[in-house]
């Protein structure tokens, strides 16, 4: 038996006043309450009391239940997913000092250290650090979006550029010249009208 417009929109009601705000589980939930009422009624149970059933079966301390264990999940997920990237970035930061130090000290290693400690900064690092961005910020203006992947640019370009110097490799100032100027035309720009807009807001 397939519901009414009207009846999947009663249902949509009970779900949104039933205590669950996130758009995305709403429309999970109704999906799974729908599919449920519909059975029940096929065996000749009342919309109503196969409603109440469906509900009572799915979450029985409540729908605002549902929501609270979903958040609970998102927020372990993430702070694992912060444990494993701040680790990553105290990792790789520290093996580029370390490597920076050895190198001046001309101490065996230092190029290893600096090389790897930078690949794993600019190629696991900041693409975690922009995802726990987006994830947290999803309604974040273009404004900031565009700041960060400016600022990400920059800072890969410059960083680049610091380990081809330390390498007597090509392109090194050209490298420079591009981070310099993402910075300084990119970055910047965004970053102080970001500034202005909130002061006068």
């Amino acid at each position: 038996m397939t519901l009414s417009e009207e009846q999947v929109e009663y249902i949509r009601s009970r779900v949104k006043h039933g205590g669950i705000g996130i758009r995305a589980l709403q429309d999970d939930v109704l999906d799974h309450l729908c599919c449920v009422v519909e059975l029940k009624m096929e065996e000749d149970i009342p919309f109503d009391v196969a409603l109440t059933k469906a509900i009572q079966e799915f979450a029985p301390e409540g729908l605002a239940e549902i929501e609270q264990e979903t958040l609970l999940l998102l927020n372990a997920k993430l702070m694992n997913m912060k444990k494993i990237m701040y680790g990553i970035g105290f990792a790789s930061t520290s093996g580029m000092s370390m490597g920076v130090t050895f190198k001046l000290l001309h101490m065996p290693g230092g190029d290893q250290l600096v090389t790897y400690g930078f690949l794993t900064f600019a190629l696991i690092f900041l693409p975690l650090a922009v995802i726990n961005h987006f994830k947290v910020n999803l309604q974040a203006p273009w404004t900031d979006r565009a700041r960060i992947i400016l600022g990400i640019l920059s800072a890969l370009a410059t960083g680049m550029a610091v380990v081809f110097k330390l390498f007597h490799l090509q392109w090194a100032d050209v490298l420079l010249l591009t981070g310099a100027g993402l910075f300084s035309f990119g970055f910047l720009p965004f970053l102080f009208f970001t500034m202005y807009k909130r002061s006068i807001s």
